[in-house]
C-alpha cells in the first residue's frame, strides 16, 4: 500500500484522530451528583465569584482551540473549513502526544477576518489559549494583531511563530557548529509571506544585522516599488540596509545563511555553490523543499535542513509549539511576547552540546524527549519574569511535570 492508501484507512476506520474521553467515571448516582447535577452548581458560585478560577475548576485551563478557516492549508492552498480538518485534528494530536495540552479544531465557515476575531472573541471563555493555524496571509498578520489586543489568553499564529522559532533554534545550532556570529553573518531569506516574514522578524529582534529578504518580485528593500502588505513594507525598513536589488540568485551570493519558505526547487546548485564558505541552506517549502537535503550537500553547503522527516536537520514546528503552550498555560500567561519566543528558540538550541554538534544534527528531533519540558520551562520563566504570568511556579517544576505528563 502507499502513503495514500495508508493516511486514508487510518483516518476512515478511525473517524479521524480525535475523541472525547471523560476524566471522572459516571457509574453510580453519587458519581452524577457530584460531576453534574447538583453538586456542578458549586464550581460555578465559585467562578462566578472570580472568573480565574474557571482555569481550575474546568477543562479550560488545559485547553487551547486550534482556529483556521482553511485558506492556507500546508503546500495544498485554500481547500475550504472542512478539508482543513484533517490538518486541524493533527495538531491536536501532536498537541496531547508532545505537550499534553488538550486541543480542540475549530474550523470556521468564514473568509472575513473580523467575523474570525469576532468569533473567537466569543470562544475565549472556554480556553487558556489560541492557535491560529492555515490562515492566508497578510489577513493572518491583522487577525492575530487584533485578538492579541482583546484577548487576555495567549494568541500565537503557529505558522508564523512556531516556523520562525524552529527556524532560528537550526541556525543558531549551525552558526554553532561553522563558527560563525549572526550578528555579522549574511543572512537571504526567499518568500515573504507569513512564515518568511516571520523569520525575518525574529532574526532582526534576535541581533542579525545583516538580512535581505526575497520574494517573487526580487529583493525587497526600502521605496520599492512594490504592492506589499504591512509587514513587508516593515521588513523593508530593517533589512536589506545597502538597498541591493536583483533576484535570488543575485542577492544569495555570498550568503552565509540561505533560508526557504516559497517555493519547490528553487534553490539550484549553482545558487547554493555561489554562497559563501561553510554556507547553511535550510529549505522549508512544505511538501516539497526548495532543494533537497542531498542536493544542498552536494553543491557545497556545510550544513543544510528541510521540513520532511526522511532527512536530517529536520526543522519541524512540534518542537515548538506543544511546550510553548504548555509553558503558557502553567502559569496561566496573558500572551506569548516576542521575549517567550526568543526563550523557546533558545531552549530548543541550547539542547545540543557543543560537543554533539555535526553537520546532520544542529538541531534536536521531533520526538527528542528534552524538547517541550525544556521549552515549557523557558518560556514559563520569561513570562513570569516580564509580568505576563497570572500565577508563579518554579519553571523547573513545570520542566519536571512536563516530562512527567507525556511521559518522557
Amino acid at each position: 500500500m502507499t502513503l495514500r492508501d495508508d493516511a486514508l484507512k487510518l483516518h476512515l476506520e478511525n473517524h479521524g484522530k480525535l475523541a472525547v474521553v471523560s476524566k471522572v467515571p459516571i457509574k453510580t448516582r453519587e458519581d452524577l451528583a457530584l460531576a453534574y447535577t447538583p453538586g456542578v452548581a458549586e464550581p460555578c458560585k465559585e467562578i462566578k465569584e472570580n472568573k480565574d478560577l474557571s482555569f481550575e475548576y474546568t477543562c479550560r485551563g488545559n485547553m487551547v482551540a486550534i482556529v483556521s478557516d482553511g485558506t492556507r492549508v500546508l503546500g495544498l492552498g485554500d481547500i475550504g473549513p472542512e478539508a482543513a480538518m484533517p490538518v486541524m485534528e493533527g495538531k491536536a494530536a501532536l498537541f496531547k502526544t508532545f505537550g499534553d495540552v488538550d486541543a480542540v479544531p475549530i474550523c470556521i465557515d468564514t473568509k472575513d477576518p473580523a467575523k474570525i476575531i469576532e468569533t473567537v472573541r466569543f470562544l475565549q471563555p472556554s480556553f487558556a489559549g489560541i492557535n491560529l493555524e492555515d490562515i492566508s496571509s497578510p489577513k493572518c498578520y491583522d487577525i492575530e494583531c487584533e485578538l492579541k489586543k482583546i484577548c487576555d489568553i495567549p494568541v500565537f499564529h503557529d505558522d508564523q511563530h512556531g516556523t520562525a522559532i524552529a527556524c532560528l533554534a537550526a541556525v543558531i545550532g549551525a552558526l554553532r557548529f561553522v563558527k560563525k556570529d549572526m550578528k555579522t553573518a549574511k543572512f537571504v531569506v526567499n518568500g515573504c509571506g507569513a512564515a518568511g516574514s516571520a523569520i525575518g522578524r525574529l532574526l532582526i529582534s534576535m541581533g542579525a544585522e545583516n538580512v535581505t529578504m526575497v520574494d517573487r518580485f526580487g529583493a525587497l528593500y526600502e521605496g520599492i516599488d512594490a504592492n506589499l502588505d504591512r509587514i513587508q513594507s516593515y521588513l523593508a525598513t530593517v533589512t536589506n540596509k545597502e538597498h541591493k536589488k536583483g533576484t535570488l540568485a543575485d542577492i544569495a551570493k555570498g550568503a552565509d545563511v540561505l533560508i526557504g519558505v516559497s517555493a519547490p526547487n528553487v534553490f539550484t546548485k549553482e545558487i547554493i555553490a555561489s554562497m559563501a564558505d561553510k554556507a547553511i541552506v535550510f529549505a522549508l517549502a512544505n511538501p516539497v523543499p526548495e532543494t533537497s537535503y542531498a542536493d544542498a550537500i552536494e553543491a557545497g553547503a556545510a550544513v543544510a535542513g528541510t521540513g520532511r522527516s526522511d532527512s536530517p536537520n529536520q526543522v519541524n514546528n512540534v518542537t515548538v509549539f506543544p511546550g510553548v503552550f504548555r509553558g503558557a498555560i502553567d502559569v496561566r500567561a496573558k500572551a506569548i511576547t516576542e521575549e517567550m519566543k526568543v526563550a523557546a528558540v533558545y531552549a530548543i538550541s541550547e539542547l545540543i552540546d557543543e560537543k554533539d554538534l555535526r553537520a546532520d544534527y544542529v538541531v534536536p528531533d521531533a520526538f527528542d524527549p528534552r524538547v517541550a519540558p525544556a521549552v515549557a520551562a523557558a518560556v514559563a520563566r520569561v513570562a513570569m519574569e516580564t509580568g505576563i504570568a497570572r500565577i508563579k511556579v518554579d519553571p523547573e517544576e513545570v520542566r519536571a511535570n512536563t516530562m512527567k505528563r507525556v511521559g518522557r
